[in-house]
């Protein structure tokens, strides 16, 4: 499944959906225990499947984008980024950061109603047992964005919605309380700054770390189109779906006639055709380009 590739100085020691994960070592050769080499490469993944056909270019547009958002958090939360100096053969799509204690819960934020979190609303009315005005539709923007944590499944596996009550249960009520407020303020702050270029970040789903100190730090990867819904402000319009600058373009076509995949089969998904695979990596970076004003290069 893993395209990870060999780097001298550091020992390989995970891959997962998208990610490759390496550990620095020391003189004697030994790998560090207190920081990671976190490289993110071209796999995409849809429906917890990671799809055999890579898109060119993503690991560093995820990586670009997010260091460029962490800097935009800095005064919120501090980040888990030590260096961008890493590896030549990773230049770009890598960054080494510090080893933190993971939460074990994802951190989601919704400021629109769609995807699973609609599916559920459409079933219960609630969302993760936040309970929400009758009424709604593909799209909704919320009164105010909620927070709708789930577990961090290992690969192969789905994550499930869970209730705030059980995120207390998992974490402790101190520390829920802190990643709940922390979720919901990042995406309010992510929608301030998008907002200014003509983009809704509809959800966000946020990964946080703890120091030895009992720091809370945002780790893996920020309001990337990997972790985040992002749509054209001027086309948004609910009933519908939305046209995106994110992933969910893939998940479109394989759901669609044209791709002959069936969801519920239990199959793995077919390969992307070559005009899905440019026109993700387009969007991908148009994204990008739109939301930091810089040009990808």
């Amino acid at each position: 499944m893993t395209d990870a590739p060999n780097l001298p100085g550091y020992a390989h020691v995970y891959s997962g959906k998208v990610r490759d994960l390496y550990a620095p070592l020391d003189d004697a050769g030994n790998p560090r225990d207190d920081q990671v080499l976190l490289v993110a490469s071209d796999r995409i993944s849809a429906f917890d499947y990671v799809l055999s056909t890579p898109i060119p270019d993503k690991g560093a547009v995820l990586t670009q984008l997010s260091l460029w958002w962490f800097e935009q958090m800095a005064d919120l939360v501090p980040n888990h980024v030590i260096s961008t100096d890493v590896p030549e053969a990773v230049a770009g799509r890598a960054v080494l950061v510090e080893r933190l204690d993971m939460v074990p819960l994802e951190a989601i934020a919704r400021a629109y109603l769609t995807g699973g979190g609609l599916s559920e609303y459409r079933e219960t009315g609630s969302v993760c047992g936040v309970a929400l005005p009758a009424g709604l539709e593909d799209a909704s923007k919320l009164d105010e964005p909620i927070f709708t944590p789930t577990s961090k499944a290992e690969l192969g596996e789905h994550d499930e919605p869970m209730t705030y009550d059980e995120a207390v249960d998992l974490i402790g009520a101190e520390r829920a309380e802190e990643i709940r407020d922390l979720t919901v303020r990042i995406l309010q702050r992510g929608n301030e700054i998008a907002s200014e270029r003509g983009i809704l970040i509809a959800d966000t789903k946020v990964e946080f770390g703890v120091r030895a100190d009992g720091t809370l730090v945002l780790a893996d990867e920020l309001l990337t189109p990997d972790s985040s819904r992002f749509w054209p402000a001027d086309d948004w319009q609910p009933g519908r779906a939305q046209n995106s600058f994110d992933k969910q373009f893939v998940r479109d076509w394989l759901t669609s006639d044209a791709s002959g995949w069936d969801k519920a089969s239990g199959e793995e998904p077919p390969a992307l055709p070559a005009d899905v695979v440019e026109a993700t990596r387009t969007k991908y970076v148009e994204g990008y380009e739109n939301l930091t004003g810089r040009i990808f290069a």
